[in-house]
């Protein structure tokens, strides 16, 4: 359901409640007023024709003279006046004032709603020569119901004129603000599909205006994002062929020779029994040099220790090259026996996190002591990474997007978990990290 159906739904809604209390309040006032006027008609009549009666044997008249003349005054329009003779015989009755049914007349319906129960006044007259009368006054109404109507049918129009301005109005001043949401929703379709560099415009009024702003920083994020991904992955493919291309030079170089060593050393040794001996010992040589080889090119494929031992042993095995590489630099490791408890996937993407970090610190820090902190907090089941060095830091205080940070990143964001890097200028660096265990 559209924002401009809604809007235009709650406003004829509401005009309608409107139009119903207002039909409310406008009979039951018609109702009040035509018998208010009805019973002050009566009043004033009633009043008139006892003080005509009593000044009758100043100014004598029949009341054949009088009636007519009472009859044409306006106050009595709402009313049927009759003469009664005391032997029932009505006399002089006057002129129902009731309307043809034209098209003036009001419905039948809204006469039942506004009429109400009217007195009916008998009063005994006596006339200028003695005769006994008796006076009857009945209500008409329908003159006054009649004006009723037509105030009532002003009122509605004009109610629905004002819906019917409001209506406009509310388009018009909507209009502007729905065609700024289409844009919004257009360029949304458009950055959805990964067109980031897509870019809303300016809108005049502010609120629109700031989701604008909120969304362009969006995309300029996502934009920053994707291209440090596409970057990213660029890289990785560049170190994987760049690693199976020294694989594939380190068993040309080292197991091709050596494999053609061994086998030129035993065809001689075949042809010449006397140096069975001397061949032998070099072949042991070179098969321990093929095993130091494969030894180290499966240790930089994937530690096996880290399968046998755990992550407790892989990291101290790696702190321990490391220490024997660089002599000045100080390593130290703390770290629970509970750690070698976690699934693969967690222990190898640290230790990947672990050596990254190290590798940073030796090529980049030239600090004088790291340490590294694992910890599993039990209450919300989350292990906690902590990496110290008191190198020389970063010339700023916001970390480069290097392609190590980048690859330390992505893999704590591929378990659930959080990166954070603090760096202090000359004061070396922080890596904290969280991931959620369960």
């Amino acid at each position: 359901m559209s924002l401009r159906y809604q809007i235009n739904l709650r406003i004829l809604m509401l005009s309608g409640f409107i139009l119903l209390l207002g039909s409310s309040i406008a009979i039951w006032q018609a109702r009040t007023s035509v018998k208010q006027e009805i019973e002050s008609s009566i009043n004033l009549a009633v009043q008139l024709i006892t003080l005509d009666f009593s000044q009758a044997s100043k100014s004598p008249y029949s009341e054949t003279d009088w009636l007519p003349k009472f009859n044409a005054l306006k106050q009595t329009r709402h009313l049927s006046i009759q003469l009664r003779e005391p032997s029932g015989q009505l006399i002089g009755v006057t002129k129902q004032n009731q309307r043809a049914q034209t098209p003036e007349t009001p419905p039948q319906w809204f006469i039942n709603l506004v009429k109400g129960t009217y007195p009916k006044v008998e009063r005994p007259i006596t006339t200028f020569d003695g005769k006994q009368l008796s006076l009857i006054i009945q209500a008409n109404p329908l003159d006054e119901i009649t004006e009723v109507w037509q105030e009532s049918i002003a009122f509605f129009c004009t109610l629905l004129l004002l819906t019917g301005l409001t209506f406009l109005a509310v388009n018009l001043v909507f209009n502007k603000a729905l065609k700024a949401i289409t844009v919004i929703v257009n360029a949304l379709k458009v950055i959805e599909t990964g067109h980031y560099q897509q870019k809303l415009p300016e809108f005049a009024t502010e609120e629109y205006d700031s989701i604008a702003k909120a969304i362009n920083h969006m995309t300029d994020e996502l934009n920053t994002a994707q291209q440090a991904n596409r970057a990213l992955t660029l890289h990785s493919l560049s170190i994987q062929e760049n690693e199976r291309q020294r694989l594939s030079q380190e068993l040309h170089d080292e197991l091709g020779q050596s494999l053609t060593a061994i086998k030129v050393m035993a065809v001689t040794a075949a042809r010449k029994p006397s140096e069975v001996t001397a061949t032998t010992d070099k072949i042991v040589s070179v098969c321990d040099h093929l095993i130091s080889v494969v030894r180290s090119m499966m240790r930089q494929l994937h530690p096996l220790v880290l399968t046998e031992l755990g992550l407790k042993a892989s990291v101290e095995d790696l702190l321990n090259q490391w220490a024997e590489r660089t002599p000045g630099l100080k390593l130290t490791l703390n770290c629970p026996d509970a750690i070698d408890n976690l699934t693969p996937t967690i222990t190898i993407q640290v230790f990947r996190v672990i050596q990254e970090a190290l590798t940073n610190i030796v090529r980049h820090a030239e600090a004088h002591k790291a340490s590294i902190t694992l910890a599993i907090t039990p209450a919300s089941n989350t292990l906690h990474l902590e990496i110290i060095d008191d190198g020389q830091g970063s010339g700023t205080t916001r970390p480069q997007a290097g392609f190590g940070l980048l690859s330390m990143r992505e893999r704590i964001n591929s378990l659930g978990g959080e990166l954070s890097i603090q760096i202090k200028p000359q004061q070396g660096m922080c890596i904290n990290a969280s991931i959620p265990l369960s």
